[in-house]
């Protein structure tokens, strides 16, 4: 059973993570991560995201209409993500935590500069299927890995120039198909114990009260600045992470 301090701490992790969310409509996975990986350890922290992010995505990968056409255009990079979780699991059940977590931490620096930089890559149609096939698989091996699926996945989908809407219905699709396939691995390699699902579950809770104050408060808020402070967050996590991995 864990301690009290231990369930405060997860529950304020995903209060702050819904929140997150509710403002600029993406992060809660990221700021999950990085602040239990930091606490917990990666594999606790992993499990601990799945219901969350699940249910919190399901709305988003369902509501904007273009469902269909979405899947339809994006199925090889959607399929090689979701399989590629596997092996990355395998590599995690198998692999030293420390390193996963500086490749954690390295994964959420390197989103973040991209980010703080407002770096666009464009893709050309030509090149779409094929940098979509491995920009899948890379991504679902890192998510498998280290639980974070922003990358390549996220900038791969911006690159593709969708209009917003697509691209917050398409990046609710991918994370929701990913943390599924998450889910089913870890559950595979015994990574997966009921205290750690159930835990998740109850996560739900202060993830959907920070979410909806998050909605309230971007009224009141500078997305953009909102973005930026998040984002130089993200980048202190992750640095974080990459020093306590470094220093063992």
């Amino acid at each position: 059973m864990l301690e009290p301090l231990t369930l405060l701490l997860i529950a304020v992790t995903f209060l702050i993570a819904g929140g997150v969310k509710g403002v600029i409509g993406m992060g809660m996975p990221t700021v999950s991560l990085a602040l239990l990986a930091a606490t917990l350890g990666l594999q606790p922290a992993m499990a601990l995201l799945l219901v969350p992010t699940i249910v919190t995505n399901v709305w988003q990968a369902l509501v904007g209409g273009q469902l269909l056409a979405i899947v339809c255009r994006l199925w090889p990079f959607l399929v090689t993500s979701v399989v590629a979780v596997w092996p990355g699991v395998m590599v995690l059940a198998r692999v030293e935590s420390r390193w996963l977590s500086l490749l954690l931490g390295v994964l959420i620096v390197g989103y973040a500069l991209l980010n703080l930089g407002m770096a666009r890559m464009v893709l050309p149609v030509r090149h779409e299927r094929g940098a979509g096939v491995g920009c899948g698989v890379t991504n679902g091996l890192l998510t498998g890995m280290t639980g974070s699926s922003v990358f390549p996945g996220v900038a791969y989908l911006q690159a593709l120039g969708l209009p917003r809407d697509q691209l917050i219905q398409s990046m609710g699709i991918l994370f929701t198909a990913c943390t599924l396939s998450l889910g089913l691995a870890m559950g595979g390699e015994n990574l997966l114990t009921g205290e750690l699902l159930g835990l998740s579950t109850l996560a739900l809770a202060p993830a959907l009260v920070g979410m909806r104050m998050g909605q309230r408060l971007r009224r009141r808020l500078s997305e953009t600045s909102f973005r930026r402070a998040f984002f130089l967050g993200l980048l202190a996590m992750g640095s974080y992470l990459v020093l306590r991995a470094l220093g063992g």
